[in-house]
């Protein structure tokens, strides 16, 4: 199929809380009379009888930084594969780039980015060659090329490193070209999939500094998908999603406003007896998380003399924290994400057992 090359914008421009519906906190920050660069209306995929998502809906404006924050398994991934025109939706409805993701594939195609969670150059070929052969796919005019491939992939720190085989690059090296790859043809939307995904915490956080840098640069839109709480922190706005669905969306500090409370971290020898303990003498619903009792008061350093007066138990050791995008998430589905993601590789080990079981 013959793709135009669409410069898109600035071309070339060097307490509990519910969970039965989505809490929106803080404004939307598109500009009155612009179409948002994402407009997502009830989208859902189902496999069987299962919901990968569910009724999902939002807006993306432009040049905004927007993340969808979740466990592994709750559905991230087969958002931005359906908004990319990789999966077809099973129903509702969704706008990317002023085009419609079922309707008019190649015009979206045309207008965005992709970095995909798992490596996807050619590590044979050198970063250049790479950069090249993404460009004849989008029918990038060869006058544009030169000019481009030289600014790109002096954004990202490779323009030294331009006739280097792939296979010789860092992990990091190797994010970055793929990141400067899925610019190349100056998309408005960047989607950007688990994008620090097994790298280490420095590197991550020079990768988050390209991002940014390329973001003001390239005047354009950005959507990711993360487990990682400190990515999120980076996103204008952030979307929590949980089993498919969208609880909560906002700034991260207005959601970390709205729990409001601090947390605070209990270890005791009998974690079930303690949770019991601390409902009858005090009044609190306390969870597990993480081998730990947690719950959540107002003005957690004064609480916990009468915790240790009060509750009567024999606690060995105490924390305290301010709310964190963690404690958002927990606020409304009842735990960590780590748990969440512990929970789904528990699942996912089981329909494996099941599967084997029937073979046999």
């Amino acid at each position: 199929m013959q793709r135009t090359f669409d410069p898109g914008v600035a071309g070339l421009k060097s307490a509990p809380l519910s969970v039965q519906t989505a809490e929106i906190v803080g404004a939307e920050r598109q500009p009155i009379g612009e179409e948002p660069a994402i407009v997502v209306d009830r989208l859902t995929k189902r496999y069987g009888d299962v919901e990968a998502v569910r009724d999902v809906s939002f807006s993306v404006s432009v040049g905004e930084t927007f993340g969808f924050l979740g466990p592994n398994g709750a559905g991230k991934s087969t958002m931005i594969s359906m908004l990319c025109t990789l999966l077809r939706p099973t129903s509702g409805h969704a706008r990317v780039a002023g085009a419609d993701v079922v309707r008019e594939q190649g015009k979206v195609r045309g207008r965005i980015g992709l970095v995909f969670q798992d490596p996807t150059v050619d590590e044979y070929l050198t970063a250049e060659e790479n950069l090249r052969f993404h460009a004849q796919l989008y029918g990038v005019p060869a006058a544009v090329l030169a000019p481009r491939l030289k600014q790109i992939l002096e954004m990202v720190e490779l323009w030294d490193r331009r006739g280097d085989v792939v296979q010789n690059f860092s992990g990091g090296m190797r994010r970055r070209l793929e990141i400067a790859r899925g610019l190349l043809h100056s998309p408005r939307v960047l989607f950007l999939d688990e994008p620090t995904v097994g790298l280490d915490p420095q590197t991550r956080a020079h990768i988050w500094t390209y991002i940014e840098t390329l973001r003001r640069a390239e005047h354009i839109t950005i959507f990711l998908t993360t487990h990682y709480m400190d990515e999120a922190e980076h996103c204008d706005r952030i979307a929590i999603i949980d089993k498919g669905e969208i609880v909560a969306l906002g700034t991260p500090e207005a959601l970390k406003e709205a729990v409001g409370q601090d947390r605070i971290e209990i270890g005791v020898p009998d974690p079930e007896g303690a949770i019991a303990a601390l409902k009858a003498r005090l009044g609190i619903d306390a969870t597990m998380s993480e081998g730990m009792v947690a719950f959540y008061v107002d003005n957690g350093e004064e609480f916990v003399p009468r915790l240790f007066v009060e509750s009567k138990l024999p606690i060995h050791s105490v924390r305290v924290a301010r709310p964190t995008l963690d404690d958002v998430f927990m606020a409304y589905t009842g735990r960590t994400i780590r748990d969440a993601e512990a929970s789904g590789t528990e699942q996912l080990h089981a329909m494996a057992r099941r599967f084997g079981s029937r073979r046999s």
